[in-house]
């Protein structure tokens, strides 16, 4: 496995759980003795237990010497970062300088997979690439992650299908015979050609990314129009042909992988001679969601909140991760900086990257009521389960006004009017502390 990131590491330590002899390559060497060491780069839920697990049984182990873990391996795995270019587009130098690095080690039978998600195309430079450099042809086959951050464990172990696509019918018997393990309860294995897998990737990305998009414009509009995004999405998602996965409203989708896969994916159309007007639009309004709490705080306070104190809860972009890349709460934090005001965060995982960025800009804080100590208002990035279920009675206590802005919409309206909290929320008319909501009929 070439690359120990998210998704090199994990898909590592899974294929040695289930009894493969994996061996994972990393530039780093640093990164690498602290893996020998069960110390983890990233969070994810169940993984280090693995790790640990693994190292211990001899089915895992980690080194920098890619000639001598390619020369051992029949199945080499490619997982390193395509990061995005400044036009968008994928950034492959790191791939194509491992493709060139593991050529002269390759044995004879070796199948090279590419996992990280890149151009559809990519697979046929691969191929072309290595046949250039050894005079003989090597199978190259792509087999894309669809791997939840906070799940990745679970969606590894229980996929809703495995995508390769093969140059070959003993690649796709090889690779099914490795991934059997975890289809046994019949989950699609699908074979296909590598530029329909490479595209596959995108395009369920670009899918889910256009949900969200969706969902969150429709908030907007519904919530200037007086409606209840909740009782629309209720209404939507029991349609079978809509349904309810990411159809929440919130401050935008944030991670490694949605917004580099929607403008690569546009990237590619424009390469194409064709307008990616959806994908522009998916990724333009997802920008502009990210300042939906901004947007909110400057209208509540008119601008003025220099001197102002903010509790911050939650900085990764999603819960049960410690990933912070192109996060909503950066929007904010920059906001609340560049304005003069204070902000006191936290989250149960991402501080320390937090910290790394801003320093001594922020205050951090060891438990989310602690960061309510004397704030002026709380506003809500990224909806952890510690999150969900707060002593409302304790947070009126420590804070000196109480003021909530809840960019995920994790509290119902008319609890927030009993506790006498001003509740801003996404998609859903505002509640002011001294309003009474008369809730419907039932």
């Amino acid at each position: 496995m070439i690359g120990t990131g998210y998704v090199g590491l994990v898909t590592g330590t899974c294929f040695a759980e289930s009894g493969n002899d994996v061996i994972c390559v990393d530039i780093n060497q640093a990164k690498i003795e602290g893996l020998r060491e069960g110390k983890l780069p990233i969070f994810e839920p169940g993984l280090k237990e693995l790790v640990l697990r693994n190292i211990e049984n001899g089915n895992l182990s980690f080194t920098t010497d890619i000639a001598d873990a390619v020369s051992q391996s029949r199945i080499v795995y490619l997982a390193v970062g395509t990061p995005p270019a400044a036009d968008g587009s994928a950034d492959l130098s790191a791939l194509k300088s491992v493709v060139d690095t593991i050529a002269p080690h390759l044995i004879q039978d070796a199948i090279v997979v590419t996992k990280s998600t890149v151009p559809v195309g990519t697979n046929q430079w691969i191929y072309n690439r290595l046949s250039e450099l050894l005079g003989r042809e090597v199978d190259v086959a792509s087999n894309p992650e669809f791997l939840k951050e906070g799940a990745a464990i679970d969606d590894f172990m229980k996929p809703d299908r495995v995508v390769v696509g093969v140059r070959s019918e003993q690649a796709g018997e090889v690779l099914n015979e490795l991934y059997s393990p975890f289809l046994r309860t019949d989950r699609p294995f699908l074979v296909m050609s590598p530029a329909s897998a490479e595209f596959t990737k995108y395009a369920a990305n670009a899918l889910l990314s256009t949900k969200i998009s969706f969902i969150n414009e429709m908030a907007n509009l519904c919530e200037r129009m007086g409606g209840d995004i909740n009782d629309v999405r209720r209404g939507m998602g029991h349609d079978q042909r809509i349904g309810f996965a990411f159809l929440f409203p919130g401050v935008g989708y944030g991670g490694s992988c949605f917004p580099k896969d929607v403008r690569a994916l546009a990237s590619m159309a424009r390469d194409h001679g064709l307008e990616p007007r959806i994908m522009d639009a998916v990724d333009e309004v997802n920008q502009k969601q990210k300042n939906v709490l901004v947007n909110k705080v400057d209208s509540h306070y008119g601008g003025q909140i220099a001197g102002k104190r903010f509790a911050v809860w939650g900085l990764a972009f999603k819960p049960r991760t410690d990933d912070i890349r192109e996060a909503p709460a950066l929007t904010l934090l920059n906001y609340l900086v560049e304005k003069g005001a204070t902000a006191q965060v936290h989250d149960p995982e991402a501080t320390g990257h937090i910290r790394a960025i801003y320093g001594n800009k922020l205050i951090y804080c060891e438990s989310a009521m602690d960061a309510l100590n004397g704030a002026d208002a709380l506003a809500i990035n990224t909806e952890w389960k510690v999150y969900q279920n707060p002593d409302f009675d304790e947070m009126r206590t420590r804070m000196n006004d109480h003021v909530i802005f809840d960019g995920r919409n994790l509290y119902e309206p008319d609890r927030m009017s009993r506790h006498r909290f001003t509740y801003h929320s996404i998609g859903r008319p505002t509640v002011y502390s001294d309003q009474k909501i008369s809730l419907p009929a039932n």
